[in-house]
């Protein structure tokens, strides 16, 4: 998508279609529509009800009078007083849903309502949801429902050249990162069958050595000798090889590591404790938790920030084959600990156990893990807040206060001593599930003990990493969740 800004009258915009913001009753158009044609039918509009300016909602005004353009798209910005990141992210995907429908060469998006709003900064968050918008999950369709378009933003005709400068550079950064929440989205839609873990580990050496990031692929026998005794023993019902795959972003010269891992299931069966046929329906998206990882890493390079970050993803399919891992057996995971395996489809903290303990290894200054973990978590929080968890307060502080930045969703859950009691095995260090109550804080409690003592967080993601269903704001399907949360705490490292 090309974007560029310029500054002049919405009614001398010479674009096939203008897309200007509108807020709720109180809120009302945009100054860019004073003394326009569309000023007294959008206050009118809005008086009767006739719309609402809700996020999301568009309204199509075909021939307005005095405009150049041949319509005019009302986009719902929500309240004005609360308009941030989360309101402009979501305008931007359902005005780009409802104008990509069509082939269209270019869209005029007026930035006055979102800079009459307060801070700039939504304006990224703006062209990120626009960029997401344009791309719909129909990887397969014969033929495209989206039709990406040129966006041309409009700045109020006095914008000053400092300014302008600000807003491009906006404008860029959240072009950098839309495009990263894409690459996540594309590879968790990627039907399961053209990403087993060694092709899938393939498109990821190819994507960070195109964007500069080192790269290493581990084989199955690597990993043998590196003792991920989790990651073997989900892989073993599969007759596709698991991969591990390392990530190096090292662009901060002394600066402290922040280490980022991901579970990456390519299909989850459940194995031996096999899932209802149901709930296999999304599990090609098992693997969020290392697109994510993957995604944030190159917008970070992308982004050229100055700080040092390393990639740790773990793939897998879990199936039930012959050699399949079964009810009793007993692992040792890299750091040396036992899992006796109660739940065949309690896979990913297997395979994140592995994981951690070899990033906990380099003694990073802190760590992330991300993964679809629990139903448990779904059950708790619903689909679009993700479960945080973490061993050191301000850290997850920062995390949250980032997701909050980003327009993004986490909620704090415990981690108390008291949960890791269900977790006792008569035969090994350890179970890898608990009593069926708290389901996503025994799974935490599980991840905790193979982080040594580096300062870590662990985001369990099935709610906000799956969409069942599409609304104007969001595609069925891969969502790439948290690929903005994590590029803004990595500026924010970048900055301090």
């Amino acid at each position: 998508m090309t974007i560029r800004i310029i500054r002049q009258p919405l009614t001398t915009v010479d674009a096939p279609w203008i897309a200007v913001g509108i807020f709720e009753k109180n809120g009302g158009p945009a100054s860019d529509l004073t003394g326009t044609s569309i000023e007294a039918l959008a206050a009118r509009l809005l008086e009767e009800k006739e719309i609402k300016g809700s996020v999301g909602e568009t309204t199509a005004l075909h021939e307005p009078v005095g405009f150049l353009t041949r319509g005019v798209l009302l986009a719902g910005l929500g309240p004005r007083a609360k308009f941030d990141a989360r309101n402009a992210y979501a305008a931007g995907v359902a005005l780009a849903k409802r104008l990509a429908g069509k082939p269209r060469e270019k869209v005029a998006v007026s930035l006055a309502a979102v800079l009459e709003a307060g801070d700039a900064a939504p304006v990224s968050a703006l062209v990120e949801g626009l960029i997401v918008g344009m791309q719909g999950p129909g990887l397969h369709k014969t033929e495209p429902n989206r039709h990406p378009f040129e966006v041309v933003f409009v700045a109020p005709d006095g914008t000053s050249d400092e300014r302008l400068v600000g807003l491009e550079r906006l404008a860029a950064r959240g072009e950098v990162v839309g495009q990263a929440v894409n690459l996540a989205r594309t590879l968790a839609n990627t039907p399961p069958s053209e990403k087993p873990p060694k092709v899938l580990a393939e498109v990821i050496r190819k994507a960070a050595e195109e964007h500069g990031v080192a790269v290493e692929v581990w084989d199955p026998a690597r990993i043998r000798a590196e003792r991920f005794g989790g990651l073997l023993a989900v892989a073993a019902g599969s007759d596709e090889p698991p991969a591990f795959v390392t990530l190096d972003y090292l662009n901060g010269g002394d600066a402290p590591t922040l280490a980022l891992v991901g579970k990456g299931v390519t299909f989850d069966s459940g194995g031996l404790s096999l899932k209802p046929s149901a709930s296999m329906e999304d599990m090609k998206a098992d693997m969020t938790g290392a697109a994510v990882v993957v995604a944030a890493i190159l917008a970070a390079a992308r982004l050229e920030l100055p700080i040092n970050v390393k990639g740790y993803v773990a793939l897998t399919e879990n199936m039930t084959g012959g050699r399949a891992m079964k009810l009793g057996d007993v692992l040792t995971m890299r750091n040396g600990k036992t899992v006796e395996v109660m739940n065949t489809d309690a896979e990913g903290r297997l395979i994140l156990a592995d994981a951690l303990s070899y990033a906990a290894e380099a003694q990073p200054a802190r760590m992330i893990d991300l993964a679809t973990l629990t139903g448990a978590c779904l059950v708790a929080l619903g689909t679009k807040i993700a479960g945080l968890f973490g061993n050191e307060e301000a850290f997850a502080k920062e995390l949250a206060e980032a997701s909050q930045a980003a327009g993004e969703r986490v909620w704090a859950l415990p981690l108390d001593d008291d949960f890791k009691d269900s977790l006792k095995s008569s035969v090994a260090d350890m179970k890898n599930v608990g009593a069926r109550w708290g389901g996503a804080v025994t799974a935490a409690k599980f991840l905790q003990e193979f982080v040594a003592d580096v300062p870590w967080i662990h985001l369990d993601i099935a709610g906000p990493s799956w969409a069942d269903s599409e609304s104007a704001s969001r595609d069925a399907g891969g969502t790439g969740c948290f690929v903005r949360t994590l590029t803004v705490l990595m500026e924010a490292a970048a900055r301090s």
